[in-house]
């Protein structure tokens, strides 16, 4: 690790374990962008900065340099309007009217350590020789705005991060109107462009495009990073896999409206960018005020799509996730929601957690339905107290029948929204999002709370506290259904209402910081609608996610294997429910639903009070499973073998870190008469060593298992699955 400053030829060179990426600052005060890919010595890389004179259409910012045009300089953090004709990385209004700024060097500083993002998540270091930051600051001398860029290079990981903090030290009011977080130019255009796209249920598909000339990008402008995008790019280099091949991936540890996108000039150059989204967003920076952006995690692998995403899972599951849960088993639990809805009480609730006793589970989470007059989702959201109707007792009784049967016991909330029908709007109708004189449309019965407002905040974190505090809860499960419209806060000035937006986002951020921090037994995890809000922000607070409401096995194969491109699977909620499906209707097997949800934070989601024998006997087998191998799925490394979106199978494996034992799941989704005989090679083994595998008599050499593979299982009967278990021979 080091960031080296060469001050004869002003370049900078960012090296990690295996990257390099480096930028020159012209005479002229651009910054602009040499090379980022595998680690080099860099004893000429400023040579590769090529300046040549082009066409009168792309104009020259220095008449005494006739050959650089900013429309072909490869840049670092571009503007617009002053010969660069591309996408801009910012954007200011000043007060004249005018969108003309130019940001150039005025000064650096690099120091060991990554400082704190204030207000927002962002990736951690323990000690400050976990990493080396650069800060770059960057100033236009009409209005005195300075930017400080700051790159954070990694010890350990093969990961840059970058952000943006912007400060007025000039005189004048400005408007910020776009502020991405990290912008890089590429010389080229041989890539193609990966997106996780998808829609409630079916979040987080890949998706693969070659580039082509023009704007090619994904955004969410909905107020939440959503089901619909996630703010994760990756440029893939012709020909690359998911093993070989040169992998640039972009992320932004954001959770609001973001936009990431790659530009293709007239020169066949590309451009990729990342941040929050411009759209309908205006920061009035006033004398002496800051903004500061969210943060982009930028990851290269020559080794192909796996090879970055192994970067990224072993950087958020250590550096990124927080508290006593980062490092501890995530617990098996049973989820009421598929078996009672709202319809419940203290003895049903009591009935499926005894159930759930005897087959092994280790907590009962109680979902939707417990607060207010809750028997629909018409009303009570944001009166947060017990219903008496269903639970006479109140929560204190019902978890300690729980915790009588020697099992942790969770909860359900969705505190950021609040329903017409309820006491708390009655008594305060201007605390959700509104825009006087508009309708206020609703999404699933409800509304949006302001939590740009300190009184909305507050209130939130007082209520939700006390019910925390009311009995001893170790779970909780954070809801979020309803995306933004009529997006304007009472308390706010008219020149400030398009901040509406990321103001609720710091807002938020600030009560999941309260809220976790006091309460740091508990474990938490994010949902929205399922996995509508996916992304490194809610991991920061919420070390796992509720990964798509679409709990089916076969749709969970493409849900599960494309949040797997970023995200580690210690962050991924996975259960089994009931058949026929709640979401499609399909008829799995409870072995392939349950070897499908062995691949995350494994639980239930059905009524087990109406189990079989035979069907008790296979879920005690496999919470006993999962017992044994979680510690592989949380912690260890993942691979992924065959993928649902290319063929019928699917497999994927977790290997241990010291490579002495590996679990691999294999599905086969549709059967054919008179099948092919396939073998199936595993990855991430110790060619030396000799493994064994449950069930079979011998060894297997680790070369010969990745290298020649083992015997594709076959099948007879559609949605069938096998779990293979090897371990090393001591």
């Amino acid at each position: 690790m080091a960031i080296i400053y060469d001050q004869e030829t002003r370049v900078f060179h960012l090296q990690s374990k295996n990257t390099s990426y480096a930028f020159q600052i012209l005479k002229q005060g651009y910054p602009a962008h040499i090379y980022w890919g595998k680690k080099v010595r860099g004893l000429q890389l400023n040579r590769l900065l090529q300046i040549k004179e082009r066409a009168s259409f792309s104009p020259n910012p220095d008449q005494n340099q006739l050959d650089l045009s900013l429309d072909a300089l490869p840049q670092e953090y571009p503007s617009y309007g002053a010969t660069d004709f591309r996408s801009p990385a910012y954007q200011v209004k000043l007060p004249n009217g005018s969108t003309i700024l130019e940001l150039t060097y005025h000064s650096h500083e690099i120091y060991n350590g990554k400082k704190k993002l204030e207000g927002l998540p962002a990736v951690y270091v323990e000690s400050d020789s976990e990493a080396q930051t650069l800060e770059l600051t960057l100033k236009d001398d009409l209005t005195g705005l300075t930017a400080v860029l700051s790159y954070t290079v990694f010890e350990d990981h093969d990961a840059i991060t970058r952000s943006v903090k912007f400060i007025n030290s000039g005189e004048m009011t400005l408007d910020l109107q776009r502020a991405l977080s990290m912008s890089v130019d590429f010389v080229h255009d041989r890539f193609e462009m990966l997106q996780l796209s998808g829609a409630w249920a079916r979040e987080r598909y890949v998706h693969k495009r070659k580039l082509e000339p023009g704007m090619q990008s994904v955004e969410s402008r909905r107020g939440s990073s959503s089901h619909m995008q996630n703010p994760f790019l990756a440029l893939l280099s012709v020909g690359a896999t998911e093993d070989h091949g040169d992998v640039y991936g972009v992320n932004l540890v954001y959770s609001g409206s973001f936009i990431a996108g790659v530009e293709v000039d007239q020169y066949h150059s590309s451009r990729l960018f990342i941040g929050i989204n411009p759209f309908d967003f205006n920061w009035k920076l006033e004398a002496g005020a800051q903004f500061q952006t969210p943060e982009a995690v930028m990851v290269f692998s020559p080794d192909g799509l796996g090879g970055m995403s192994r970067i990224y899972h072993e950087l958020y599951r250590t550096r990124l996730v927080r508290g006593e849960f980062r490092d501890k088993t995530r617990p098996i639990l049973v989820n009421n929601w598929e078996a009672t809805y709202f319809n419940f009480n203290a003895d049903k609730i009591e009935a499926i957690a005894t159930a759930g006793k005897e087959l092994g589970i280790e907590m009962f989470v109680l979902d939707d339905g417990w607060f207010g007059k809750r028997n629909a989702d018409t009303t009570s959201l944001g009166d947060w107290f017990v219903d008496r109707n269903k639970l006479p007792n109140g929560l204190e009784d019902l978890v300690a029948r729980v915790k009588r049967l020697d099992m942790q016991f969770g909860l359900w909330f969705e505190p950021e929204m609040i329903s017409p029908e309820s006491e708390l709007y009655k008594a305060h109708p201007d605390w959700c999002l509104h825009v006087e004189g508009r309708r206020r449309s609703q999404g699933r019965n409800q509304l949006i709370l302001d939590f740009s407002r300190q009184d909305v905040r507050d209130y939130i974190v007082k209520t939700v506290s006390d019910i925390l505090s009311s009995a001893p809860i170790t779970y909780v499960k954070w809801d979020m259904n309803r995306n933004m419209t009529e997006i304007g806060s009472a308390l706010l000035p008219a020149d400030r209402q398009r901040e509406t937006a990321h103001r609720y986002m710091l807002g938020l951020y600030e009560v999941l910081e309260t809220i976790t921090t006091s309460f740091p037994h508990i474990l938490f995890e994010s949902c929205s609608g399922g996995g509508g809000r996916f992304d490194p922000g809610m991991l920061y607070y919420m070390p796992q996610t509720w990964t798509s409401d679409n709990t089916d096995a076969v749709s969970r194969l493409k849900i599960q294997y494309g949040t797997s491109i970023v995200y580690p699977i210690s962050t991924m909620g996975a259960h089994v429910s009931a058949i026929p499906n709640h979401q499609v209707g399909r008829k799995a097997s409870l072995e392939t639903r349950g070897n499908v949800a062995l691949s995350g934070n494994f639980g239930y989601e059905l009524d087990l009070t109406v189990f079989t024998e035979e069907e008790k006997e296979a879920v005690k087998k496999q919470v006993e499973l999962y017992k044994e191998v979680r510690h592989l799925v949380q912690f260890g490394d993942f691979y992924r073998l065959l993928s649902p979106f290319e063929g019928n199978e699917t497999a994927w494996m977790f290997v241990s870190k010291d490579k002495s034992e590996a679990f691999v799941v294999y599905v086969s989704v549709l059967q054919e008469a008179n099948q092919k005989l396939d073998r199936l090679r595993l990855k991430g083994l110790d060619p030396n060593f000799d493994y064994v595998l449950d069930g079979e008599e011998g060894a297997f050499g680790g070369d010969e298992l990745m290298h020649a593979g083992i015997q594709a299982p076959l099948f007879h009967g559609d949605y069938s699955s096998k779990v293979f278990r090897f371990r090393a021979v001591k």
